[in-house]
């Protein structure tokens, strides 16, 4: 197992819930507690789940050159991101594949902040800012927590001082929560209506507590990343290293949508021209089996090879074993039938539109 070389001050409240402290990203995090991940999963599309999400890195670009340098690394235009707005897009190779993804936001005063996961974003970064004036770091006192689902609004509203409900979807805005001095984030990773709270590790525990306190009632719950693994694949949001990679160009895992062509990002050229060309496309399907793939596993239309399985979850929920898929645009048609072939499985499986839960996503815009 890879040893973590950074800490969540949350660790502590994770070994209580039965969490071995597995490493994602440098940081101990909580893949599994003791509670049913079916039970995190219910409380999540119903009431609320917690999560640590501290293992992201939030990464600070400041100065007078800060938001050239956030909108030459991101597909996004960062000039419409105005203070207290976030984007979420793809951050490129100068080959114009996919070498991380990141939400930015504004924080005005020019100050953004880049929070990514475990891709190449930190190098990017810093090659975007040579010879410009800007300073970079990376924050690892600053923590996250996500409150994802529909009763999330109504708990954190009651504590802190400003009207949550006005907060639209991909806006933040620094506040209190609790009397600590925090940021609130209308973002997550669910497609639920949901929240994510930075704030420092001196306060995030008493947050933690605060929360899981008020919320108790209302059925909250911490979440581990295995119920997390569930509603993502739900909601088809992606996960880097498993559904992208450096191999990927933007428009094959369905991340056309974040590419702006009027902004002068890192690997546009390449990226364009890829456009067009996709050797696959992002889709999903549902498995005839009673339980969760691998992933990995050979898609196949009569013994010829159209696809592979990335991310696999068993939804009790929807009742179906789910997966994020790459397929040829052919085989990439909903209803079309495929083998699923590998060692360990060889079953069927059927294209379905994308995603799975709520398509309107009329939960996260609501």
């Amino acid at each position: 197992m890879t040893e973590s070389t950074r800490a969540s001050a949350l660790a502590s409240r994770h070994t209580e819930l039965g969490s071995g402290l597995e490493d994602w990203n440098g940081m101990g995090t909580a893949w599994s507690y003791n509670t049913d991940p079916n039970d995190e999963h219910d409380a999540i599309r119903e009431a609320a789940g917690m999560f640590d999400m501290s293992p992201l890195k939030k990464v600070f670009v400041r100065g007078p050159d800060a938001a050239r340098v956030v909108d030459h690394v991101i597909t996004r235009d960062m000039t419409r991101i105005g203070p207290g707005n976030s984007a979420y897009g793809a951050i490129l190779t100068e080959q114009g594949t996919i070498s991380d993804d990141a939400i930015i936001a504004n924080n005005g005063d020019n100050e953004w902040m880049h929070c990514h996961g475990s891709g190449g974003s930190m190098e990017r970064l810093q090659e975007s800012a040579e010879g410009l004036d800007v300073d970079i770091e990376l924050d690892d006192d600053l923590h996250n927590i996500s409150l994802q689902g529909p009763k999330a609004l109504e708990l954190l509203d009651a504590h802190t001082p400003m009207n949550l409900s006005e907060l639209k979807y991909f806006e933040h805005r620094a506040t209190e929560l609790f009397g600590h001095g925090c940021r609130i984030s209308r973002t997550g990773y669910s497609g639920e209506r949901g929240y994510e709270i930075f704030a420092p590790a001196a306060s995030v525990c008493d947050l933690w507590d605060q929360i899981l306190g008020h919320g108790e009632a209302m059925g909250v719950m911490p979440c581990s990343f295995a119920s997390l693994d569930k509603v993502r694949i739900e909601a088809a949001l992606l996960f880097y290293g498993y559904d992208m990679t450096d191999e990927h160009f933007p428009w094959e895992v369905g991340l056309g949508f974040t590419v702006h062509a009027d902004s002068d990002f890192r690997g546009k050229a390449a990226a364009m021209a890829a456009r067009g060309n996709e050797r696959f496309v992002a889709a999903g399907i549902s498995v005839d089996h009673d339980d969760m793939l691998v992933g990995g596993e050979s898609l196949q239309i009569d013994g010829a090879e159209v696809g592979t399985l990335n991310s696999p979850a068993y939804s009790h929920r929807l009742g179906k074993s789910l997966a994020l898929v790459h397929l040829t645009k052919a085989a990439a048609v909903p209803g079309t039938r495929l083998q699923v072939v590998s060692d360990e499985f060889n079953g069927t499986a059927t294209v379905e539109p994308i995603p799975f839960f709520d398509p309107d996503k009329s939960r996260t815009h609501a």
